[in-house]
């Protein structure tokens, strides 16, 4: 977690770009001319596709640059690298849309951990396809929940609504804690680097129903879950966070699922806070984790 200062304004900077010399010396003397005093800095360089990738953590005084001035100031160097680029201060939170269907045990954990403060978010919706009657023990806490059942027949006139409460709230990242129904591709195409899923498995590995007992059937020795940005290829797409955990002979179907739904919270809370502290940067069907 990034810690704000009273007098000092913190943003973060991520970039791509084609991979040639100068990069850093430019962007630290810029930054310097700026008046700024840089904190963090992470760099790789991808030499499969000559792609070079920076996360830069800096101050400025408040009374300095606004963070618009800062974006043009930035912007001019950007051009001159054909910079891929994101700019943004740390103080000002996420606006993020929750998905859940039955099994509510990774929205409980998002909620919770935004409620103690340790996941800078601000909830602004939670949407389901199950009634609010189905998480009847929960407080939301205030947040607006949306209960919209989709059905063959109802999925495109559903997910228009759900668009529209993405724009209308402000949303700027879906958090899928398992919610199981499949994003159309004009949905996920919308979504295309703004929607986090968690998938109830190491991937690869077994796909479809009962993923556990297929599991449990095969004798594995490792249970883990996955999340990833959502693409239009079913749990295909660009791998932000993975986590295993052992098992033996003696573990049944039961004891599966447990294990299970501690990984799958972990698992989202970890992938969500990389992406909304800016340490995650696609990379085709990749994703460069700059991790703390």
């Amino acid at each position: 977690m990034i810690r704000q200062s009273s007098t000092l304004t913190t943003f973060v900077v991520t970039l791509s770009c084609p991979n040639r010399p100068g990069i850093v010396a430019a962007i630290s003397q810029r930054l310097y001319e700026l008046g700024a005093n840089i904190t963090e800095a992470q760099q790789f360089d991808d030499t499969d596709s000559t792609q070079f990738f920076m996360r830069i953590v800096f101050e400025l005084p408040k009374e300095g640059l606004s963070e618009t001035q800062l974006k043009t100031e930035f912007s001019r160097l950007a051009e001159d690298f054909a910079m891929d680029w994101h700019i943004s201060d740390t103080s000002k939170r996420q606006k993020v849309l929750l998905f859940v269907s039955r099994f509510d045990h990774c929205l409980v954990d998002l909620l919770y951990r935004w409620r103690i403060g340790e996941l800078q978010i601000d909830p602004v919706g939670i949407i389901s396809n199950h009634a609010r009657e189905t998480y009847a023990d929960l407080d939301f806490h205030g947040v607006p929940f949306h209960h919209l059942p989709i059905t063959k027949d109802t999925k495109v006139e559903q997910e228009a609504r759900i668009w529209t409460i993405f724009q209308e709230s402000g949303a700027e990242l879906a958090v899928l804690a398992r919610y199981m129904q499949v994003l159309s591709n004009e949905m996920a195409t919308r979504l295309s680097g703004r929607c986090i899923n968690i998938h109830h498995s190491f991937l690869p590995g077994f796909k479809g129903a009962r993923p556990y007992h297929q599991a449990f059937s095969r004798g594995v020795k490792l249970i883990g879950a996955t999340a990833h940005y959502v693409t239009s290829d079913l749990d295909e797409g660009p791998i932000i966070e993975q986590d295993v955990e052992r098992i033996s002979h003696a573990d049944d179907p039961e004891d599966l699922i447990r294990k299970g739904r501690d990984i799958e919270r972990r698992v989202l809370a970890r992938a969500v806070r990389y992406h909304i502290e800016r340490r995650a940067i696609l990379n085709g069907n990749k994703t460069i984790v700059f991790t703390p």
